[in-house]
């Protein structure tokens, strides 16, 4: 999209998941259709691409200004009032995402650790978990870039 910042990574990321799961559906509904079963093993793929590609699609949006806010209160104030209350947006939104970030992480080391296995392919559970606060760090990135944009002005007052 001409004249948006890039999050080209997560566009691909969220291009790809969106693609796989389009294909293990379709293969699952030609199953059951010839053979009246399905491939229930790929509920667990489906569910860990739909996570991904909900995490990569929230990055893109942030880096492109298009989450939601109500901006009425933004609107009305002074603009010296206006950036320190983007600042303190940018700042809860980075806090939960470090929250996310390390509890996640932790989370993904643990499972490391205990050697869980998914139930359903029985892959690492880590390898399903660890996306969670990878995709998490970039959108704390994605977040920074949006907040120093709309403090420069960048975005305007609604994007």
């Amino acid at each position: 999209m001409k004249g948006f910042p890039d999050a080209r990574p997560e566009r691909w990321l969220g291009a790809l998941a969106l693609i796989i799961i389009s294909l293990i559906s379709l293969g699952n509904v030609i199953t059951r259709y010839l053979t009246g079963g399905s491939f229930s093993f790929t509920e667990e793929l489906s569910v860990f691409l739909l996570v991904v590609l909900t995490f990569a699609g929230a990055s893109v949006a942030l880096r492109r200004n298009r989450h939601i806010r109500i901006s009425f209160l933004e609107r009305a104030l002074p603009i010296k009032y206006r950036r320190g209350l983007i600042l303190f947006q940018g700042l809860c939104g980075a806090i939960l995402l470090c929250l996310i970030i390390g509890f996640g992480g932790k989370l993904a080391w643990q499972e490391y650790q205990w050697a869980s296995l998914s139930p359903g392919l029985g892959l690492p559970q880590w390898w399903y978990i660890v996306w969670l606060p990878v995709m998490s760090a970039a959108m704390l990135w994605r977040l920074l870039q949006q907040t120093r944009d709309r403090l420069t002005g960048r975005f305007g007052d609604d994007a």
